[in-house]
């Protein structure tokens, strides 16, 4: 607990056998008072170690992809009890060192959500992020700063807390299963007027973290971009959905 708000952190897993501990290992367990992993019908053995390790570990049947994990994170870390939820991948591609910052700047009431940024600093390249999805965030970014009217250093990390607030708040079962799902997330965040805090965060690229392929990355852009025009569509009127209305 930090200012006595109950702090869960959900890991989005498939496939994560390979770096679930060395994850796992680096949470500080002094703060964080539940672990909840989701294990997205994976093909390998995660499930079993994540229990293993004590994890609260939850198994979908079937794969329902990377934003339908989400969902189901969230909803069962709501159900838990949770006031701040910190979500982090199992992959150890970002340090659950961070936990803590990232919940106390919600704990203590300086924001709603913190996102843990690749780009502020120069941690991305020198951690080995493709210097062509270097530029396709660099660009995205920019365009959706724009289009969204707001500033952040960077929309596509993976690294996240939320308030208890914002997850009930946000209109969740509306977004895509799929990976753009992060996305419309921090649009709807915006929409609403929430305060998104950043902090920096150095990133590791290797071949266990897991990365979508370059095809699946220029689907990924195409919905981003639309995520955002359809913001700016919304906000002049134009346009009427349901991922940016209250429940």
């Amino acid at each position: 607990m930090l200012n006595g708000k109950r702090i869960i952190v959900v890991l989005p897993a498939y496939n994560a056998v390979k770096t679930l501990e060395m994850t796992f290992r680096e949470i500080p367990l002094e703060f964080v008072d539940d672990i909840l992993l989701v294990d997205d019908a994976s093909r390998d053995d995660t499930a079993d170690v994540a229990r293993k390790l004590g994890i609260r570990t939850v198994v979908h049947e079937q794969n329902r992809g990377y934003g339908g994990n989400q969902k189901t994170c969230y909803a069962k870390a709501l159900e838990l009890g949770a006031d701040i939820v910190v979500m982090l991948h199992p992959d150890y591609q970002y340090t659950p060192r961070l936990i803590t910052a990232m919940a106390a700047m919600i704990a203590y009431g300086e924001f709603d959500a913190v996102l843990a940024s690749r780009i502020l600093g120069v941690g991305a390249l020198k951690g080995g992020m493709p210097r062509y999805k270097y530029l396709a965030n660099r660009v995205l970014t920019f365009v959706e700063n724009l289009l969204l009217g707001h500033k952040l250093s960077e929309y596509h990390t993976g690294y996240r807390a939320f308030s208890r607030q914002v997850l009930e708040t946000l209109p969740l079962e509306c977004n895509s299963d799929d990976f753009v799902f992060d996305n419309q997330m921090l649009a709807q965040m915006v929409w609403f007027g929430y305060r998104i805090g950043e902090l920096s965060c150095p990133t590791k690229y290797f071949k266990e973290a897991s990365s979508i392929n370059f095809r699946r990355s220029v689907v990924y852009g195409i919905c981003v971009l639309l995520t955002a025009v359809t913001f700016r569509l919304a906000k002049m009127k134009l346009l009427n959905r349901s991922i940016f209305r209250e429940k």
